[in-house]
């Protein structure tokens, strides 16, 4: 308003159509319109906004003055237009004035009410206490879908063949069908309304792994990290040799198969038991052996040179998952000692070993790899050496950590904190009880090789800008989700699932969601989720981990 005031007198005064030379007069009008304006921005009810805006005038002011004692004109202005240009400027800044303006020592308050209509009314008071009523605000974005997204079909139970449908959504299937993938995919097939996007394939069942079958045993493997399902019966060794990696080792056990078959007590005492001796060399000289059981794991570093035999302990020998830290690594590629001896004269052989030639008539003329044997006692203990034993031990009992319960199951970590050899590869064994999930989380820093022993599982991915996906896992199934996807994993089936998470890292990490948010100012959390005071105060601030269903 003050600044349309300035600009009217400015034009009566600067009218084309009576211009004249610049006078000391039109000056004075000038500097009554100026005077009226700077006593409303500059005296001492202006606040400190309105100083700021009188700035800005003060330099127009500064820039027109200029002009007006440089430039001439060539007629008069008429004294009417004069005192118009006076009156106006003056009435205008007169109602500029007389609006109320707080004053520096008086607070403003704004109290909202919500109302019914969409409308809002303000209410100015002379206290200058300002309520304003207003319904709810909406939401920016859509609220999320209230669908529980729940499996199509249980891939343990589900006989008939089954389709691309999911309520409104999808269709029959018409063509060719593979039944018994898509009963083992039913998030794939008919996938939830919350995925969305594209995120890479997270699933390898081991069963799709080219297997190498040899006398005694056999070995198959999927990359990521590089993971190996080997097996050896009774006696049976998988033979001297090294890798330019370290190797991690889980020997596998589990209670009972998921599919229902007729087995008999000696079959599921050999189901729940593998046992594996190990033996091992350092670069210092000093040896290692140890028998371990279900459950346990083994490590060692690279170049270590070592060997694997399966005891008489169980009827069945003995299996394992062996992990390699690099994803290229192939287990095919790794330095054999009969390999090795194969492709080097035996006369360099007798030179080195200090004998005859005809030492080594009957070494093998290629590699074995796998082979049978007899089985060694499980009582045995590594050969004297003259540098001791190895002091910090390859192998480790994690069958006898105990685990830490949690409301939907239990979980243990074994990373170098506990396995102190165990540099390069880290572990967490869960359980997860029927109905109940392991917690939406993520990894800050490294890839999950996941294996899944037991149960039915469903993993949903969360990969950022609108991109989410859910697979389907059953025992023998290989996981693999990228560093910071959120992610979570729950059992669909109704036994006891137990998987493996397993990292390349000396120490296991993982962010809880919920602890997150319960540690987050709660005016943070509220203004991005609108979740319920009483929610927002009871989140737990330690990490869940596992979390049972929900009591009904």
């Amino acid at each position: 308003m003050l600044l349309t005031a300035w600009l009217y007198g400015v034009s009566f005064l600067r009218s084309p159509y009576d211009a004249r030379e610049s006078t000391k007069n039109e000056r004075t009008v000038a500097r009554l319109v100026w005077g009226a304006v700077h006593s409303r921005f500059s005296g001492p009810r202006c606040n400190t906004s309105q100083k700021s805006q009188w700035n800005t005038y003060d330099g127009w002011q500064q820039a027109i003055q200029v002009q007006w004692d440089t430039q001439l004109f060539n007629s008069k202005l008429t004294m009417n237009k004069l005192f118009n240009a006076v009156f106006c400027a003056i009435l205008l800044s007169s109602s500029a004035l007389a609006a109320p303006a707080p004053a520096e020592s008086v607070s403003t308050n704004v109290v909202f009410h919500p109302a019914s209509s969409s409308s809002v009314v303000r209410s100015m008071r002379p206290s200058s206490t300002v309520s304003v009523s207003a319904e709810a605000a909406s939401p920016t974005v859509p609220y999320a879908s209230d669908d529980p997204n729940a499996v199509e079909w249980n891939p343990a139970t589900e006989q008939s063949a089954p389709q691309a449908i999911r309520g409104s959504l999808g269709a029959t299937i018409l063509g060719p069908q593979n039944v018994p993938i898509d009963i083992q995919n039913p998030d794939l097939l008919a996938p939830p309304t919350t995925d969305a996007g594209t995120v890479g394939n997270a699933k390898w069942p081991m069963s799709l792994s080219k297997n190498r079958i040899q006398t005694g045993g056999w070995a198959r493997q999927q990359n990521g990290l590089a993971g190996v399902d080997m097996r050896l019966e009774p006696g049976a060794i998988r033979e001297l040799h090294w890798h330019d990696t370290a190797e991690w080792a889980y020997i596998i056990s589990v209670s009972l198969p998921t599919r229902t078959i007729e087995i008999t007590t000696e079959m599921q005492l050999s189901i729940m038991q593998g046992w594996t001796q190990i033996t091992a060399i350092n670069p210092d000289g000093q040896n290692f052996l140890a028998t371990l059981g279900p459950g346990d794991l083994w490590y060692f570093p690279p170049g270590c040179p070592h060997s694997l035999q399966a005891t008489n302990q169980s009827v069945n020998g003995t299996e394992f998952l062996l992990v390699f830290p690099s994803g290229t690594f192939n287990e095919d590629d790794t330095f054999l000692l009969t390999d090795w001896m194969a492709h080097t004269p035996k006369e360099v052989l007798a030179r080195n070993f200090q004998t005859s030639i005809s030492a080594f008539n009957q070494i093998p003329g290629q590699e074995l790899y796998i082979f049978p044997s007899e089985s060694p006692s499980p009582d045995a203990k590594a050969p004297e050496d003259p540098y001791g034993q190895i002091p910090m031990p390859f192998a480790y009992s994690f069958s006898q950590q105990p685990v830490i319960p949690a409301s939907g199951g239990t979980y243990k970590i074994a990373d170098s904190t506990v396995f102190n050899v165990s540099t390069q590869v880290a572990v967490a064994e869960i359980t997860v009880v029927p109905g109940g999930m392991r917690e939406l989380h993520w990894h800050p820093t490294q890839d999950e090789w996941g294996f899944f022993l037991e149960g039915e599982a469903r993993v949903t991915l969360f990969a950022a800008n609108g991109n989410a996906a859910t697979f389907n896992y059953e025992p023998g199934d290989v996981s693999y989700v990228p560093a910071d996807y959120g992610h979570y994993v729950e059992n669909i089936g109704n036994t006891t699932l137990r998987f493996l998470e397993i990292f390349n890292t000396d120490r296991f990490q993982d962010v809880s969601l919920s602890q997150w948010l319960a540690v987050t100012p709660p005016e943070l959390v509220q203004a991005h989720l609108h979740l319920d005071n009483n929610l927002i105060n009871n989140l737990n601030k330690t990490k869940q981990v596992v979390v049972g269903p929900i009591a009904n």
